[in-house]
């Protein structure tokens, strides 16, 4: 059995930072509805490449429900209230005022269901000047300071790849979801969860530049991490992802270092005796590492380095991920079988535990818009039909 069997989520999520949250919770075994409008959630035209829905939109819809219903028909709000009384948890991460503005805000929903915990994705949050804007993930990154550290110390911030801001806000809100639902348990009482993606994202900014924490800006460091050689060094190749990443940070896996690349005599030099010395010597230091790195692959080097006890990585690129033989022994990447697009590739959550479940197909839009409505509110064929001849519900293809 999964471990959160029997939870039911009400998931009124686009995109990706809501979706990445209740696609959390569905890996974990709770029952999914996502209440898509007459068009869909967006994400599934989000940079389309296959004859289905997008790439995008089945990697963060693994297993969910699909219900569609107009929620600007007074009749389609009727049914999502009735399907609130139903279920433990609503997610949302529309815009700025959109929940008020359908009039499905938590004092409505909670009249309805006390214990419901309604949670709401926000990029700046509920309350403070920046409350109206509207906030994506590159935007949400940009408020928490992320693009200032990236990049060339000379040259302007960069933007960082990852959707941090996305999902990193979405899995922050599954962790407060499930604790809101065991105190639930305890009080039987729901209650609001509110997040901010700028702070989301802020949260991982607190190792950067201690010794001026509060006070200085942190700096960027470009390809060098550390005061002792840590950082990226090109390998041997052409390729543009042709870097090896080293970080030794003890002075036994700097002295490993030393070993590794030849030049053991490193370990009597006074230029490097101390951890002192090494940082006031590193530009020489880097030197004699980037030297050597230049003789090996990426992966030549990160094996060297890292069955030696020295913690190192080749740089990978996204197809790395599919054909790395260390995920590959792991199974990470899965292969689902979708009714429209065929065999598609999905990553596996990172979970390993017995009540998480195997990534699934997403579904296809309104394919469990009569099931739903059927078992959870009793309705009958014929009001169904009434409902979907009236445009308030919609029934896939």
């Amino acid at each position: 059995m999964a471990a959160l069997t029997g939870i039911r989520v009400l998931d009124m999520t686009q995109y990706e930072a809501g979706t990445s949250c209740t696609q959390y919770l569905a890996w974990l075994g709770a029952e999914i509805i996502k209440i898509e409008p007459p068009n869909g959630d967006p994400g599934r035209s989000t940079g389309v490449n296959l004859a289905g829905d997008s790439q995008y939109f089945m990697n963060y819809n693994s297993g969910k429900k699909s219900v569609v219903i107009d929620l600007k028909n007074s009749s389609g709000r009727d049914l999502l209230l009735d399907l609130a009384g139903k279920c433990d948890i609503f997610v949302e991460n529309y815009g700025p005022d959109v929940m008020e503005s359908l009039n499905i805000g938590p004092d409505v929903l909670a009249e309805i269901n006390q214990k419901l915990i309604y949670g709401r994705i926000k990029g700046f949050g509920l309350s403070g000047p920046y409350a109206k804007y509207n906030a994506y993930d590159w935007v949400a990154q940009a408020s928490a300071g992320s693009f200032s550290v990236t990049g060339d110390p000379l040259g302007p911030p960069q933007i960082v790849g990852p959707t941090y801001g996305d999902s990193g806000t979405g899995i922050q809100m599954a962790l407060g979801i499930l604790a809101a639902y065991i105190e639930s348990e305890r009080t039987g009482l729901g209650q609001i969860i509110e997040i901010s993606m700028q702070e989301a994202v802020a949260i991982f900014m607190k190792t950067l530049d201690l010794l001026t924490w509060g006070k200085e800006p942190a700096q960027r460091y470009g390809t060098k991490r550390g005061r002792t050689g840590g950082g990226l060094y090109r390998s041997k190749g052409e390729g543009k992802n042709d870097y090896v990443m080293i970080f030794p940070v003890t002075l036994k896996q700097q002295d490993t270092v030393f070993t590794v690349i030849g030049k053991p005599e490193l370990l009597v030099d006074p230029r490097f005796s101390t951890l002192e010395d090494r940082v006031e010597n590193e530009p020489i230091l880097r030197e004699i590492i980037q030297d050597w790195a230049l003789q090996h692959t990426k992966q030549e080097a990160m094996t060297l380095l890292a069955e030696a006890g020295v913690p190192a990585s080749y740089v990978f690129d996204s197809l790395d991920l599919f054909k790395d033989p260390h995920l590959k022994e792991r199974n990470f990447i899965v292969n689902v079988e979708h009714p429209v697009n065929g065999a598609v590739q999905l990553m596996r959550h990172p979970l390993r535990m017995p009540g998480a479940l195997e990534p699934t197909r997403s579904p296809i839009l309104g394919e469990h818009t009569q099931e739903v409505l059927e078992e959870y509110l009793d309705l009958d064929a014929s009001t169904l039909a009434e409902l979907a001849s009236q445009n308030v519900i919609r029934k896939a293809n």
